[in-house]
């Protein structure tokens, strides 16, 4: 069957995430081999590849947003958008988990195994390929459509992952934050505890980190709702205060990208299992 009209621009836009996620996957194998010649500079590579991932769900924000400017969208469009979203929010995120668990653990005290690893890290990926071909079979054009989604989002899921591994390596490497006036916020505060010894919770992180892949995987595939963001913002507020707090959000992310990226990931994967909890005790009451 011929493929009907299909829309460039957006498309375009779908293409530029997954090519975030294929560059952050990129990233993660050039720190390895960083990693294997003792270079410091593994770090910086780990933090390029989650900043990309990020990156990547700009993209893939924008893409839904442009193709219905141009009222245009097709079936094409949203198999190439869950093709991408795989890609970024479904591999990209395991591998930069297994690489910072495996060269990690035994520096900060866990060997752990690397079977365990691989297993977490291909659950998060199975579960998003399932969720999102779930997605893409259930979930019409419409806006209305989109306003509660049934499991956590893949872009959250990964966004969770990400932030994690990204908190990690600015306390792992407080330099990550940068050095005289270029030091954020965040790495000034660091600076003022620079004795701290962060040893004792840092070690805890891969455990955690090998937990929260397969965790996140099911939640993907959970029928849990979770509301859309701009769902939240718009519906409960008059547009003026939906303005103020999105620019105030938007301070608090140039203030503190990291630990505001990491709250807000988390916090709404974990929301979303609490409301759940709440709801089901409160039925069975």
């Amino acid at each position: 069957m011929p493929l009907k009209r299909i829309a460039i621009l957006p498309n375009l836009v779908t293409l530029a995430n997954a090519f975030c996620g294929l560059l952050a996957v990129s990233r993660a194998i050039d720190a390895l081999a960083l990693a294997e010649a003792g270079d410091p500079a593994f770090y910086q590579k780990m933090e390029s590849a989650c900043f990309l991932i990020f990156l990547g769900m700009v993209f893939d924000a924008l893409d839904g947003w442009v193709a219905r400017l141009a009222r245009v969208t097709s079936e094409f469009g949203a198999q190439l958008d869950s093709f991408s979203d795989l890609i970024t929010f479904g591999i990209a995120p395991a591998i930069l988990a297994k690489v910072l668990i495996e060269h990690e653990g035994p520096l900060i005290g866990y060997d752990g195994n690397p079977r365990l690893h691989f297993l977490a890290a291909a659950a998060f990926t199975i579960l998003a390929l399932l969720r999102l071909a779930r997605f893409t079979l259930e979930t019409e054009p419409d806006p209305e459509d989109h306003k509660v989604f049934k499991g956590l989002p893949s872009p959250a899921a990964a966004g969770a992952i990400t932030s994690w591994i990204w908190m990690f390596l600015i306390l792992r490497r407080p330099e990550l934050e940068g050095q005289g006036e270029a030091r954020t916020p965040v790495g000034v505060a660091m600076g003022w505890i620079q004795g701290f010894d962060w040893s004792g919770f840092l070690s805890w992180c891969p455990i955690l980190l090998a937990l929260w892949l397969p965790i996140l995987g099911l939640l993907m595939i959970s029928r849990i709702p979770y509301a859309h963001g701009a769902t939240l913002i718009s519906e409960r507020s008059s547009p003026f205060s939906a303005l103020v707090v999105v620019v105030f959000c938007g301070f608090l992310l140039y203030l503190a990208p990291v630990p505001v990226l990491f709250l807000v990931f988390n916090g709404f994967a974990v929301a979303g299992l609490v409301r759940r909890v709440v709801q089901r005790k409160g039925s069975a009451a």
